[in-house]
């Protein structure tokens, strides 16, 4: 069997890590990158850590406005399937990679496996949330993470083809946790100690496009009193400087960095604050209390289970969220059992 393989952000490359690795044991895999994320530290480096196969086709589409990536993807895409001849086409989670690589198999009468599938935050506005649910209706695989993923696509009439296999991110956190372990040069270069500090991620266009909620988070960050370390996404780091915002002492801003060095700092911060969707399952597989600066979140489950709290970017609740929220019950096991990957195969050899 011939699987083509679509990715283009950062969390499309961890899922691929624990995916590809499965595949390729059994399967012929041909991996296509969009360049959706082109930078070397939220690109490049993810290949080279993660051992993921070289891409056998890099489109270098970059960024731009959605209308001119998605068209620009769905044209040189169509191009490699003519050529490639795939059974399956595998997309990855929520981004214009996802979609144009679902879309361009579809037109073409190639079955879609969509990894992630179910997820809703009910934000229609959110450009995720478009590509998620428009994906989903076009796939013939749909490969859910949790229960609730489940009964959304029930909800909307998808019934067939439907397979809850946990989370890939869980395969991939257990797969590399005990090697992220050993990164902790990132650590002495800052010079934090564990449980010392805050994890920070701001990146989502609904915040830092908008000069009020970026305004908003910056300000409860530099109150906190608190040691905030922040990765700091190249499209935030354009805001701020369009807006002129500015950081305090106590927030360490750094160059975005690899997913191992990223994992050892999730499991040594003392808390998780993030717009991210991946970073906030993270925090969960890390046993770590994360507070989200969103109004909504697709992983629910999270929440539910007492560990996440959606402060939205109010200044004050994001303040509240960080002095004061602890979780106040035990974990519950809502991500499956680490071997996702291994499902998923199956149900492709089916």
């Amino acid at each position: 069997m011939k699987i083509l393989t679509v990715v283009g952000a950062r969390p499309q490359f961890i899922k691929a890590a624990a995916v590809s690795n499965v595949i390729r044991k059994h399967h012929k895999e041909i991996l296509v990158h969009t360049g959706q994320h082109y930078d070397e530290n939220m690109s490049k480096i993810f290949f080279e850590e993660l051992n993921i196969p070289k891409p056998d086709y890099n489109l270098g589409v970059g960024s731009g406005r959605h209308g001119r990536q998605t068209g620009t993807m769905l044209i040189k895409l169509e191009e490699i399937y003519e050529v490639e001849k795939p059974d399956f086409v595998l997309v990855y989670g929520d981004t214009n990679s996802t979609l144009a690589g679902a879309l361009c198999a579809s037109k073409l009468l190639i079955p879609v496996a969509h990894v992630e599938a179910g997820l809703r935050s009910f934000n229609m506005e959110m450009p995720e949330e478009q590509n998620r649910v428009l994906t989903d209706h076009i796939s013939n695989l749909l490969f859910v993470p949790t229960e609730s993923a489940e009964k959304n696509l029930k909800e909307e009439g998808i019934k067939k083809g439907v397979y809850n296999v946990g989370d890939v991110m869980f395969d991939a956190i257990l797969n590399f946790k005990k090697l992220a372990e050993s990164k902790n040069e990132i650590m002495e270069k800052l010079s934090i100690k564990g449980k010392e500090y805050i994890l920070t991620t701001i990146h989502r266009a609904e915040n830092t496009n908008h000069i009020d909620r970026l305004k908003n988070i910056v300000n409860a960050l530099n109150k906190c009193g608190k040691t905030i370390v922040l990765p700091l996404h190249p499209r935030t780091k354009k805001y701020m400087m369009d807006y002129g915002l500015e950081f305090n002492e106590n927030i360490k801003v750094i160059e975005p960095v690899g997913y191992l060095e990223m994992i050892n700092l999730e499991m040594n911060s003392q808390k998780i604050v993030t717009d991210s969707g991946g970073v906030q399952k993270e925090a969960f597989f890390m046993k770590k209390p994360c507070i989200t600066m969103r109004e909504e979140t697709e992983w629910v489950e999270t929440v539910e289970n007492g560990w996440n709290k959606i402060v939205g970017t109010d200044t004050e609740k994001i303040l509240d969220g960080i002095l004061n929220f602890t979780p106040l019950s035990k974990q519950k096991n809502i991500f499956g059992d680490g071997n996702a990957s291994g499902k998923i195969l199956k149900v492709l050899d089916m």
